[in-house]
């Protein structure tokens, strides 16, 4: 009887019970942004290269050893214990700062090329739909799938596309999806996506962005590992625009290339920019006084009125 493995990364259906399992024995781990699992080293910035990070530990099939839980912190004894209530008054109150907006998936291919070949065991890309080809007929397919981007915030864990929200990250891998197609998509049209061809470049259209304020700077987080700093281009425009060339040295190589237009004006011949290993951090020097609701002019205002500076005496 076809039986379907618990294991996480794994997940195949399986009617050998000493058939090789590939798999993660470890749990999820998500700090700063950054994903991956405990049991190994490998950690990413999106969710979908966290979904492809190779399994790294082979033993045997199970339905009964369920996945490990997220890691949760105990609370520390020994921590100190909270100042006295007249002492938490005259502490200076941090101004709240809007979250970045997650950028928008990548668009995905709709259907697979009819003339490449579905290799066998191939898994659906569609998020959600977990649907493995064993070389059956797929007259009669049907793909489950949520066409959003995951978001976690404040423990919750969810997808764009729909409502529900959970806490645990296995109840996550069990949410339904909630559009439907006649078709899975194992292959799409076999090209690199974002790639040019011929190019043997991936040109990503968006990556991801943070920043926080003092009363005279903005600094902004632009993430993306491995950036080439012998050939990146950062470019200070005008007052209200920054140029970026940021290639990277993966093989193949990726590419984000982007005018950005800021919120506010900047002094161009203060701000600076400093390349990571995970992102570019670029310190922008404010041509004014003004607070900034969100780093990019075009991006939409979240409402709050966020106070920079030190509050008057009564």
């Amino acid at each position: 009887m076809s039986q379907k493995c618990v294991h996480q990364s794994c997940g195949k259906i399986y009617t050998d019970p000493n058939e090789e399992c590939l798999y993660h024995p470890g749990p999820p781990i998500f700090h700063e942004g950054q994903k991956g699992w405990k049991c190994c080293k490998p950690r990413v910035l999106t969710f979908d290269e966290f979904l492809s990070i190779p399994p790294c530990t082979t033993g045997k099939h199970s339905i009964t050893d369920l996945p490990p839980t997220l890691e949760k912190k105990t609370p520390d004894p020994t921590a100190s214990t909270p100042a006295p209530a007249s002492e938490a008054l005259r502490a200076p109150v941090a101004s709240p700062q809007p979250t970045a907006t997650p950028p928008p998936p990548a668009q995905e291919s709709e259907d697979d090329d009819p003339s490449l070949e579905v290799p066998t065991g191939k898994t659906c890309r569609r998020k959600a739909c977990g649907f493995q080809y064993n070389g059956q007929s797929r007259e009669d397919e049907k793909c489950i799938f949520h066409p959003g981007a995951p978001i976690f915030h404040e423990g919750s864990k969810g997808y764009t596309c729909c409502k529900r929200r959970v806490l645990e990250f296995d109840e996550f891998m069990k949410i339904e999806g909630c559009k439907t197609k006649d078709r899975h998509l194992f292959v799409g049209s076999g090209k690199v996506k974002g790639g040019k061809e011929g190019s043997g470049e991936v040109v990503l259209e968006t990556i991801r962005h943070d920043f926080y304020q003092t009363p005279t700077t903005v600094i902004a987080s632009f993430f993306l590992k491995k950036i080439n700093k012998g050939t990146a281009a950062i470019d200070f425009v005008s007052p209200h625009e920054l140029s970026l060339d940021l290639p990277t040295t993966d093989n193949p190589p990726k590419r984000y290339k982007a005018v950005v237009p800021l919120f506010g004006p900047v002094d161009t011949t203060a701000s600076t920019s400093k390349i990571m290993g995970t992102k570019l951090e670029v310190t922008f020097v404010k041509a004014d006084s003004a607070s900034w609701p969100v780093l990019r002019s075009d991006e939409q205002r979240t409402g709050e009125i966020i106070q920079v500076g030190k509050a008057g005496r009564a």
